[in-house]
């Protein structure tokens, strides 16, 4: 007996998307300097907690440095302070329902939490006590040092780690950008004396925000910040990242990983920035060309081909500039097909108007998942306090809403001719250089270099999710 048939004509059609919600943000400034924003938000009894101190560095020259310190502050933060050690400081969290998590990136650090709205006051005076008090003790340091080092040799050892490496020291140079794994020998060189000077130059107020969404009177929540972390001072100095220069495209380059069954592919260019004017339309022409599961990109080289398994594109955004990126890891085998397929897609999607259909497709994709982001307490504390350290008001998620409901075709294409066009994009093969290079040379010219990770970024104590809004 057969299946029956699905009568597609009987699913309702959707519905138009509903307006963005702007958030009812009460924003305080400290006499510190620090930045509060306060959400309230009942129905759920819990408050989400987001810091974020600006944490880039501040020259090329000095990025190695400070990565590696960066990453090891970030565990050894929590190993103590002159009142609680570590486990002392676990239990006083965990008594409500908290545990803190401390994250970094290029541009900033963040500690996160989630907690009992009864639980504020004890959980802010445990952050204001590790914020000025944290001691750096020496085993517990050479310890987080050992595990920084582990996680260090265990990146490296993966493909996709070597290929953003490559393509970010490919695009930036020796910007602080192009760090993306702290060198193992300045990790092990980290002393506590070093964590500590850190803490005193960079863990400051001025210029840091703190997010709270939920269950909260926003007055009374801003007393008890103003309450625990009045004592919190300094004054920041230059904390800025240095402006984001793209270097001129050369050609492909072929990082070789010898034996390796499988190849990255990784492109990458400029994008406009959150601020830009043509950024909603970007993001619409990224969702029509690789940005989900029904763009061109995945429809071709996965559904059609059966190259790899998850191709993607985006739009990502840090302080000192934004980057469109394409990556897909296949078969080595396919390396040089794959490569080809991505590239006509973008040079199809350059040249060759998105439909009407597409267009609408991925607008209401984005407005969707734009509305999923920050529709718990957790996206959304995590959407504004990116947002607010990027100077932007919440105002911008209603606006960014609405320009991405007007976007034209004509915008897309151009802003897909503009950012796009493959010969604009860096690209970067990682893969065994003996079974791909000449595949890849029938495309195009190849420099071909020994598979090496250059030191930098982000690495963190305890993992948080965090929702970034594009």
């Amino acid at each position: 007996m057969s299946a029956p048939v699905l009568d597609l004509s009987l699913v309702p059609p959707l519905g138009e998307p509903r307006p963005q919600p702007v958030p009812q943000v009460h924003e305080t400034t400290l006499p510190n300097g620090l930045r509060v924003a306060v959400v309230p938000r009942a129905g759920v009894p819990l408050v989400e907690l987001r810091l974020r101190i600006p944490f880039a560095a501040t020259t090329a020259r000095a990025a190695g440095t400070h990565v590696a310190r960066t990453s090891v502050l970030s565990g050894a933060v929590l190993l103590g302070t002159a009142a609680h050690d570590q486990v002392q400081i676990a239990q006083l969290l965990q008594a409500e329902g908290a545990e803190l998590s401390v994250s970094s990136d290029p541009d900033r650090l963040l500690l996160g939490t989630t907690m009992l709205p009864a639980g504020l006051p004890a959980v802010l005076g445990v952050l204001a006590e590790l914020l000025t008090r944290a001691t750096y003790p020496e085993a517990q340091v050479a310890a987080e040092r050992a595990r920084v080092v582990e996680r260090i040799g265990i990146a490296k050892s993966q493909p996709g780690v070597v290929a953003r490496t490559a393509l970010a020291t490919r695009r930036h140079g020796v910007h602080p950008y192009a760090v993306q794994l702290p060198d193992p020998a300045l990790v092990s060189a980290v002393t506590p004396a070093a964590l500590r000077k850190l803490h005193r130059e960079r863990l400051l107020p001025a210029g840091s925000t703190l997010t709270l969404v939920g269950d909260v009177d926003p007055a009374s929540a801003v007393e008890a910040v103003a309450h625990a972390l009045g004592e919190w001072t300094g004054t920041a100095g230059q904390t800025g990242v240095p402006p984001l220069t793209e270097l001129r495209v050369g050609p492909l380059q072929l990082v070789d990983r010898p034996g390796a069954v499988q190849s990255n592919i990784r492109l990458g260019g400029p994008a406009p920035g959150r601020t830009d004017p043509e950024l909603p339309a970007l993001r619409l022409a990224n969702m029509v060309y690789g940005g989900y599961f029904s763009s061109r990109l995945v429809e071709n080289i996965r559904e059609r081909r059966g190259y790899t398994y998850s191709p993607r594109s985006s739009v990502d955004h840090l302080a000192a500039g934004s980057s469109f990126v394409v990556e897909a890891d296949v078969a080595t085998g396919v390396t040089g097909p794959a490569l080809l397929e991505t590239t006509y897609e973008l040079g199809r999607i350059a040249l060759v108007p998105v439909t009407e259909a597409e267009l609408e497709g991925a607008r209401r994709y984005v407005l969707g998942t734009m509305a999923l982001a920050t529709a718990t307490h957790a996206g959304l504390a995590s959407t504004l306090s990116a947002l607010i350290g990027a100077g932007l008001p919440a105002e911008w998620l209603a606006e960014h809403q609405a320009a991405l409901a007007t976007v034209t075709l004509e915008e897309v294409a151009a802003a897909a001719r503009r950012h796009m066009h493959p010969a604009g994009l860096t690209a970067v093969v990682v893969g065994d250089a003996e079974q791909v290079a000449e595949q890849l040379r029938a495309l195009g010219p190849v420099e071909v270099t020994a598979s090496a990770v250059r030191p930098t970024t982000t690495t963190r104590a305890t993992t948080t999710e965090s929702t970034e809004p594009s």
